[in-house]
């Protein structure tokens, strides 16, 4: 365990400056602080290795609202607040973005703010810090981001597969044999996990499972003017949406042209986020559970920070029905 007197000796300075470097005193240069949580990192310093240091943690949220109780990001920090207060840590909730990332590293944030460890919430597959978190030693638990062979990180979240398979189950139950599916950019991994499921499930269920059945973009414009229409000329039935935002952009979309849901097209979408409720007509979708996600997290983490090695942690996905499924009847294409 590499210790403060450590840091101090590489460095040939006082055990006492680096301790005041590493605990953000104003009477230390900020060069030589900069080089002293540079050496910090590279010797696989780490908060968490020294208890008593290691009373805050950090929440890093990017890509996601959070603010008010609707949003997605909302009642996951509320649940892994839950558990982490009440266990004597301090939670702080930080907005993270490419500029962030691109000044300070991410153990050399952590060291820097005193954190012992972090959830980090929306981050993308092009995010520097993903790269960077591949070799950190500060403990991470990241909500739909997968990284391996680093004992310091967990990949947490719900488990898609089954999700998608809850999706699918349900449609062909219904007497639904051609399906669609569109998703959001494949620019994460949650969104590539969700994409390769559709297609498991597919198969699993013994339908047609030709890549043109699925359609992605970024814009939901483009979902909308052409990945949509193409879907319909295939006469596709039901639609799976990648999440509920772009499944009710859908819904009114089609209600527009003069598609009825769900009599002439079934549609679901994924994550049960409060609107689906509120819908014309109501959202079928698969359920997250945001709260226990938090919990979760926490879980993840303070394993983490105990030396339990968790790779990943997956949630059950629920089936929510409502009245946007039904029975195929002809499509209306207009």
């Amino acid at each position: 365990m590499v210790t403060i007197q450590d840091i101090a000796e590489k460095l040939n300075i006082s055990k006492g400056t680096v301790s005041k470097a590493l605990n953000g005193a104003p009477d230390v240069s900020e060069n030589l602080r900069k080089s002293i949580l540079e050496t910090a990192v590279e010797m696989g310093y780490s908060r968490t290795k020294h208890k008593r240091d290691a009373k805050r943690l950090c929440v890093f949220i990017e890509n996601m609202s959070c603010r008010e109780p609707n949003d997605f990001g909302y009642d996951i920090i509320v649940g892994f607040r839950k558990m982490a207060e009440p266990s004597g840590y301090v939670v702080e909730v930080v907005p993270l973005d490419a500029k962030m990332q691109k000044q300070t590293p991410y153990d050399e944030y952590m060291l820097q703010h005193n954190y012992a460890g972090a959830l980090l919430l929306g981050l993308s597959l092009s995010d520097l810090w993903l790269r960077q978190l591949q070799t950190a030693h500060t403990p991470a638990v990241l909500l739909d981001n997968y990284i391996r062979a680093n004992p310091y990180t967990c990949y947490m979240g719900v488990d898609n597969a089954e999700g998608m398979d809850l999706a699918v189950a349900h449609l062909r139950s219904l007497g639904h044999r051609r399906i669609g599916y569109l998703s959001g950019g494949l620019g994460s991994y949650v969104n590539q996990s969700r994409y390769t499921a559709f297609f498991h499930a597919l198969r699993k269920n013994d339908l047609p499972d030709d890549p043109h059945l699925a359609g992605s973009d970024y814009f939901f414009s483009e979902c909308l003017q052409k990945h949509l229409p193409a879907l319909l000329q295939q006469k596709v039935t039901a639609i799976i949406c990648s999440h509920d935002l772009l499944a009710h952009t859908v819904m009114l979309h089609c209600l527009e042209r003069g598609i009825r849901i769900p009599q002439d097209l079934s549609i679901i979408g994924f994550d049960d986020l409060p609107l689906c409720a509120y819908t014309i007509p109501p959202m079928t979708t698969i359920r997250q559970d945001r709260t226990q996600l938090g919990k979760s997290g926490f879980y993840a983490l303070s394993s983490l920070m105990d030396g339990v090695s968790i790779s990943t942690l997956l949630l059950h996905a629920q089936l929510t029905v409502r009245q946007s499924t039904a029975a195929p009847g002809e499509t209306t294409q207009k």
